[in-house]
């Protein structure tokens, strides 16, 4: 007699509960796979753009680089803002303008900040709100100024007075990148080429940070400190490393060691101390992290990466380490929540697959238990003269944005929205449903 072959119990289910039994969504699981437009709940992860806002001086101080004129956002304010919920983004990274808004010590100017932030109010987008991108008022100078944090903490906390909706902030926008091109490549504001005012720029930048984070804490401590830094590598291509390289790519920690209280490597420590930073200022900044909910963002273009070649020429290297591999090097080192808050491509019909090779990165870093809490595409329009780093006033249009400088599509902002019905109900921590952005205060955070 044949053995009867025993039924699955997948077809006893079917038979008795039909094709809508609980359980049968998803192979025994029920729920959302994370597609669909974002909704904005916490716990979503953070899709976002950007409205280019930087701010820099070139001409030994005579000419001020103001994106925001540039790129036409003063005139086209509220179309931009309205582009942004167009796309179904609930974020937006938004600078003040800095330089118009403080005009002296007590003495401020909301004409422009108060409407644009009440549209965005009403428009229910989410700024993460910058408030220093590259430059300062000209009654400040430059960042050789040892009253800048002072006066800068003051300013953060009028703006957190002022609109005391506002959770999240990044208060000094890439203090590297600002020191650096400050100081030590002589590009913008005191355009000096030293070691000394690189440290003396980099040391005031962080100063402001902690500063201003402090004084926005009072007001809203439940704050999110969106730290957007550069994530740079050189790759030499040498047999021999130099030791000038080998401690560039180190001091590209320098301004998070400092604003995290990470001791830096002791070659940095020497570096630092070695070109007018204190001792006292060096504990001053080991104390212990600023208050807030801290998340580390890095930046990453084509450009961050270069190659050094044996001849001593400097080539672009994009994608040799890529945004993952760059940002899992300072995920180890600090920890911190991370977040993917800036990219793009200069070139428009590249642009599409720019935005997906980026947004691959950032699952992989999710894959293995990164917490990457947001992605940004920079910016929401194309921007000016950036081919230079704003160096040159020439007026060359970088076709980087989701939108022309008429505000019309570009291919990358169709590509933004697939992005989004595929994944933007995705959770802000991988496999955290059970976790949502709290209100409650942050808390000084004590290793156990």
């Amino acid at each position: 007699m044949a053995t009867r072959r025993p039924e699955s119990f997948l077809t006893v289910l079917e038979k008795g509960g039909g094709a809508d039994y609980a359980g049968d969504q998803y192979g025994g699981a029920s729920g959302a796979d994370g597609s669909g437009m974002p909704t904005g709940e916490p716990g979503n992860f953070m899709f976002a753009t950007g409205v280019e806002c930087s701010y820099p001086t070139i001409g030994q101080g005579s000419v001020r680089r103001d994106q925001l004129d540039e790129c036409g956002h003063y005139r086209h304010w509220k179309k931009d803002l309205s582009l942004v919920r167009e796309m179904g983004l609930k974020v937006l990274r938004y600078g003040l303008p800095y330089h118009r808004t403080h005009r002296g010590p007590g003495r401020y100017d909301w004409s422009f900040a108060d409407e644009a932030m009440a549209e965005i109010r009403r428009l229910e987008i989410v700024p993460i709100l910058d408030l220093l991108h590259f430059g300062v008022p000209d009654w400040l100078g430059n960042f050789q100024n040892p009253e800048l944090p002072m006066h800068f903490a003051n300013y953060a906390e009028a703006v957190a007075k002022r609109y005391p909706w506002v959770r999240f902030y990044t208060p000094v926008n890439e203090i590297f990148v600002t020191a650096k091109l400050s100081a030590k490549d002589g590009l913008w504001n005191e355009q000096l080429k030293s070691d000394r005012g690189f440290v003396t720029a980099l040391k005031h930048c962080v100063a402001a940070s902690i500063l201003a984070t402090h004084r926005i804490a009072k007001h809203r401590p439940d704050c999110v400190i969106v730290q957007s830094e550069s994530a740079e590598y050189i790759h030499e291509a040498k047999a021999t490393p130099t030791p000038e390289i080998t401690l560039q790519n180190k001091l590209r920690f320098a301004s998070l060691d400092l604003l995290y209280a990470h001791p830096p490597d002791a070659d940095v420590y020497i570096h630092l101390t070695g070109n007018g930073m204190t001792r006292a200022e060096y504990e001053w900044f080991m104390r212990g992290e600023p208050p807030g909910y801290q998340v580390m963002g890095n930046d990453y273009y084509g450009k961050n990466e270069k190659i050094l070649l044996p001849s001593g020429e400097l080539c672009e290297a994009e994608d040799v380490l890529g945004w993952y591999q760059t940002t899992r090097r300072y995920y180890d080192r600090y920890r911190k929540p991370t977040m993917h808050t800036e990219t793009n491509h200069f070139d428009p019909e590249q642009a599409p697959t720019w935005l997906w090779k980026q947004w691959i990165n950032v699952l992989q870093m999710r894959r293995v238990g990164v917490p990457v809490l947001g992605f940004t595409w920079y910016s929401l329009t194309d921007q000016i003269d950036w081919d230079s780093a704003l160096a040159k006033k020439q007026g060359h249009v970088n076709a980087c944005g989701l939108f022309d400088l008429a505000r019309n599509e570009r291919p990358v902002a169709r590509t933004y929205r697939q992005l989004l019905e595929e994944f933007g109900r995705i959770t802000i921590v991988p496999k955290g449903e059970l976790f949502e952005m709290t209100t409650r205060p942050a808390v000084l955070k004590v290793e156990v």
